[in-house]
């Protein structure tokens, strides 16, 4: 009995843990920047940011699926993404970033459950790997939705500055900042959800 306690004790820390990195993500996409990019405007966010420390601090389960559950959220129609909500955003171009972010989110916790002993160049890599996953499923449907669904015309040299030039930079920087938070946080938070 008491066994079967402890596992729901978890369950209930690791439930609370991936919404709050949910609504991180969520307040995240009204922290922003628009840049007014032709022909679609894009935004830079601090939700890349939480999906970073979900990932580097999460196991890859939970990661994946808090950042999923914000998807789902917003897909509902709750106005939590940079630009509102609702099931039609699977038809803006920029979608693609926010199905990046999940996938990244579970490849770098994948990707710490691997690499053993932890340490800050470590996930440093962990987390341009993860920028690179981002930034790839974003291009590829901006692209795709641009070019099938809405037919407007973009050139791969207007996606690679709009798409990624432009905000390369500054989520790098983000790489970074969440780096030095997640080698002072991992030991303390996977202690507390998976000790």
């Amino acid at each position: 009995m008491n066994i079967k306690s402890e596992k729901q004790f978890l369950s209930i820390r690791e439930l609370t843990a991936g919404g709050l990195f949910a609504a991180l993500v969520a307040v995240g996409a009204f922290i922003k920047i628009t840049l007014p990019t032709e022909p679609i405007p894009m935004h830079f966010t601090l939700q890349w940011f939480f999906v970073l420390l979900a990932g580097l601090l999460l196991n890859k389960r939970l990661a994946g699926a808090s950042v999923g559950v914000y998807l789902l959220i917003g897909l509902t129609g709750v106005p939590i993404f940079a630009s509102g909500g609702g099931l039609s955003y699977l038809l803006r171009p920029s979608f693609g970033y926010l199905l990046g972010f999940a996938l990244a989110a579970y490849i770098m916790a994948w990707m710490c459950e691997e690499a053993g002993r932890i340490r800050f160049w470590k996930l440093l890599f962990i987390s341009i790997a993860g920028l690179l996953v981002y930034y790839g499923i974003g291009m590829l449907y901006f692209f795709v939705v641009c070019h099938f669904l809405i037919f407007q015309e973009v050139t791969w040299k207007i996606l690679l500055v709009n798409c990624f030039l432009l905000t390369v930079g500054p989520d790098f920087a983000l790489c970074v900042a969440a780096v030095g938070v997640a080698a002072k946080l991992r030991g303390v938070v996977r202690d507390s959800l998976y000790g």
